[in-house]
């Protein structure tokens, strides 16, 4: 599979998610359009992760989408997943490349400018840039607002993916500000019609400039 970085990128939280539901709302992602997909699922012990993992990768693979593992590189590598998402850990993408091979790109969460650039610095292939809102997701995370958007994508060459209470009410004011790409999570999740509100969305931000 030929990787892109494209604009939508959708996460399957298995804090919204049940796990008989995996399968169903994997391909409803899919089928919506989201250019990258990724597993996350803090609180399961790592054989659940794994088993999850196993269940997304043919859908995944089937609907030509990058599978993302969050936290888990040794499960990334197991499987043969396109790609492992870090936090912000010092070492994180040295110690998840060893792990994972250049086969495998490494994602890694940033928090503000200084660890924006210290992310491309440290090698990694794409960051994750926020959250701009407050957001049930990391409850612990203070937002970072909207204001340095523009500034990151002066000084940070990597695709930045912009995270943190994305919803199709405050897409026009992120893309405003200067996002390119965004990460949606509860949006889609929470929605009656996944693969419905999923296409609609990225219509949404394909129009807006």
């Amino acid at each position: 599979m030929k990787v892109g970085f494209g604009p939508l990128y959708g996460i399957l939280d298995v804090g919204y998610v049940a796990p008989a539901d995996v399968a169903r709302v994997t391909q409803a992602l899919i089928a919506g359009g989201v250019d990258l997909l990724q597993l996350r699922a803090k609180r399961c012990p790592e054989d659940e992760v794994l088993r999850l993992a196993e269940i997304m990768l043919p859908l995944t693979r089937a609907g030509e989408v990058p599978l993302v593992i969050n936290d888990h590189p040794h499960i990334a590598s197991k499987i043969g997943a396109e790609g492992v998402h870090v936090g912000q850990d010092d070492d994180a993408v040295a110690k998840a490349r060893d792990i994972v091979g250049s086969g495998c790109f490494v994602g890694k969460s940033t928090h503000s400018l200084a660890q924006a650039t210290a992310a491309m610095a440290e090698g990694a292939d794409y960051i994750g840039f926020g959250p701009l809102y407050a957001t049930g997701t990391k409850p612990d995370y203070l937002p970072i607002g909207l204001e340095d958007i523009a500034e990151v994508h002066r000084c940070v060459s990597l695709p930045i993916y912009c995270i943190g209470g994305v919803n199709p009410s405050r897409l026009a004011e992120i893309q405003a500000a200067g996002a390119k790409r965004v990460v949606v999570v509860s949006a889609f999740l929470q929605a009656s019609d996944i693969q419905a509100e999923v296409a609609q969305f990225k219509a949404s931000l394909h129009r807006v400039p």
